[in-house]
């Protein structure tokens, strides 16, 4: 396993409800201009990998209150090691998470039907309209594909969360709508964009979402009343 490019003991905010570890897989095959992990996107073979087994050695003393692994990227499954990386994480005792951005719906199905996730995060960039999807994942997305994999999780007995990065210029209150309508309405959580570090240098010299603004996207997350 020669594709763990990042590695956190300890995190708060990667799982809802609990601490948890974070595992940063290289490799991904959307070019999000808001991507703050664009290095893991861009160059993954230029950053250094991490040994699974020194993973695991520190990873033993926090067991009694970790609550489990998140395994993120860039897009883990991409990775064809990831199967076997969650059976040594399962086989070690913790439950796994795992962020993604849904465009492997077979791989996902695969990791579903194996047990070997316990929670999943799918980062569903915008209402599924082509040209905003692909203007928010900057490249060209297989909707179909995004659409399986979001089917999947709700068909499925694992807890997970629909997620959605919003964005000034890309996000505004009828898009969060749409986006709550397609999805149903439940497990939907927003993030407010922050402009350090991001892929597009031009949306680095932008703005977040104040904190009016988005709680007037937060309310846009609830039913309209009739």
């Amino acid at each position: 396993m020669d594709n763990i490019k990042g590695f956190l003991e300890t995190s708060f905010i990667d799982w809802p409800g609990c601490s948890c570890a974070v595992l940063f897989l290289g490799g991904c095959n959307f070019r999000c201009p808001f991507c703050h992990n664009h290095p893991l996107v861009l160059a993954p073979t230029e950053l250094l990998s991490l040994d699974l087994e020194e993973i695991l050695v520190r990873l033993r003393p926090l067991h009694a209150w970790l609550g489990g692994v998140c395994v993120s990227g860039g897009e883990p499954t991409l990775t064809p090691e990831l199967p076997e990386l969650l059976k040594r994480l399962k086989t070690g005792g913790f439950q796994v998470k795992l962020d993604t951005n849904g465009s492997r719906p077979k791989v996902l199905a695969e990791l579903l039907s194996a047990g070997l996730i316990d929670q999943v995060a799918m980062d569903v960039k915008a209402p599924l309209e082509q040209p905003l999807y692909n203007r928010c994942c900057g490249t060209t997305v297989d909707l179909e594909l995004i659409r399986e994999s979001i089917d999947l999780l709700k068909g499925s007995r694992v807890a997970h969360q629909f997620r959605m990065t919003v964005v000034p210029g890309f996000h505004s209150v009828p898009e969060v709508r749409r986006w709550r309508e397609q999805l149903g309405g439940t497990n939907l959580k927003l993030q407010n964009y922050s402009p350090h570090s991001v892929l597009d240098p031009a949306l680095a010299r932008g703005r977040s979402y104040s904190e009016v603004e988005f709680s007037d996207l937060l309310k846009a997350l609830a039913p309209e009343q009739r």
